[in-house]
């Protein structure tokens, strides 16, 4: 399929606002699981999933964490001037460097109400005795921040941030969203949304997988504000955020021994997908690793194995030194896109005419719609904190 062809509005449903979870349930594997294999749909609860992945699975989580990433200050005049940290510039492009640092920092960010803040003007936050935040607006998007060096960064947004919510859950988050909106392995900080298809496995889950002989992997993509963007134009039109990504050597050995990959997301899907193209990139001499939009739909590209990829991916890691790279994707996963990496895929319920719809579209064909469908007639509850799919399409299962 060429995606001029392809219209938005082929990719709508209805989508009524009771079907929206807006708090997670008391207990994260307690949620339903609808399982799309062979092309028939059973429904379950997202415990039974230890039985219903072959136990050579290499599952593939996504281990970022979610920082309070919502400040909101406020002037003397009584103005409020939100400022939402979207990715660090200094002390270093790195999201944990950046916020490991101590006393000085500057993001780019999302200002809210920033007509009523000028440039090279700063603001204060009084958090507490001796603790005391400055913004220093630069420009139109960048911020420096400055604040006593005995604190780190991340220790002063855990005392001033907020996390931030989807907007479509409209609500303020409140103590409970705090451990809950993470994912039980969300081991390294800086991103501003949750996987959220990782936010149904507990330690009870992860354990009786791993018992089963179910291999686990991870690797980190920090989800950016431009996962909550509705499509409002087309395919060529629709801009794709930068995300940051890491990976380890460890992960491309296991992916280099075990091809039944099962990633956890859609954050993992594109980011395991990224890698092939990273290794496409390699072998056609470009030894960056950024993945563009549309770098899948080129024409005229060397393509090579899934195998080939991967080794260029670790000869280039062997070669500098490193067991982990750092890189950045925008990969647009629609359909037509013709998957190398991933085999199934856990992921909850997204948004109509969303670039993650069309992501599953791509991955399932047609029959997202009576996924879909299933899901609304069982009151399956959508979106962030809502339940989830365990999807194997026909052509390309682990079965």
């Amino acid at each position: 399929m060429n995606w001029k062809d392809i219209n938005l509005k082929d990719y709508q449903y209805n989508l009524p606002q009771d079907k929206v979870a807006k708090y997670p349930l008391k207990e994260r594997s307690a949620s339903k699981l609808l399982l799309y294999q062979s092309g028939e749909i059973t429904h379950h609860t997202f415990k039974d999933i230890v039985e219903l992945i072959p136990s050579d699975t290499l599952l593939v989580s996504n281990d970022t964490r979610v920082i309070p990433a919502r400040l909101v200050f406020q002037k003397s005049t009584g103005a409020h001037i939100e400022i939402f940290l979207l990715d660090p510039v200094e002390p270093s492009p790195l999201h944990e460097e950046t916020l490991n640092s101590r006393g000085i920092c500057t993001w780019k960010c999302m200002i809210g109400n920033s007509k009523r803040w000028k440039s090279d003007t700063s603001l204060t936050y009084f958090i507490k005795e001796g603790l005391i935040l400055e913004a220093i607006r630069k420009d139109e998007s960048q911020v420096t921040f400055r604040w006593p060096p005995h604190y780190t960064f991340s220790e002063v947004l855990q005392q001033v941030g907020k996390v931030p919510l989807p907007p479509y859950l409209k609500r303020e988050m409140n103590e409970e969203d705090k451990p809950r909106y993470q994912t039980v392995y969300s081991k390294h900080e800086g991103a501003v949304a949750a996987p959220t298809a990782g936010l149904h496995f507990s330690d009870e889950v992860l354990t009786r997988l791993k018992a089963k002989g179910v291999s686990q992997e991870h690797l980190t993509l920090h989800v950016s504000s431009g996962t909550f963007m509705p499509m409002k134009s087309s395919i060529e039109e629709h801009p794709m955020h930068n995300e940051q990504v890491v990976i380890t050597d460890s992960l491309i050995k296991k992916l280099l021994e075990n091809d039944k990959v099962l990633p956890v997301g859609t954050t993992s899907m594109r980011t395991l997908e990224s890698i092939y193209w990273y290794g496409v990139k390699i072998a056609n001499g470009d030894p960056t690793f950024h993945i563009t939009k549309m770098m899948p739909y080129y024409a005229g590209k060397k393509e090579i194995t899934r195998e080939e990829s991967l080794r260029n991916v670790l000869s280039i890691m062997e070669e500098n030194g490193v067991s982990k790279l750092l890189g950045e994707t925008e990969i647009f996963i629609f359909p037509g896109y013709d998957f190398k990496i991933c085999r199934g895929l856990i992921t909850n319920f997204h948004l109509p005419s969303s670039t993650l719809i069309l992501l599953v579209a791509a991955f399932v064909g047609n029959d997202w719609k009576r996924i879909y469908d299933e899901a609304l007639s069982n009151d399956y509850r959508f979106l962030s904190y809502g339940d989830s799919s365990l999807l194997f399409p026909k052509n390309n299962s682990l079965i």
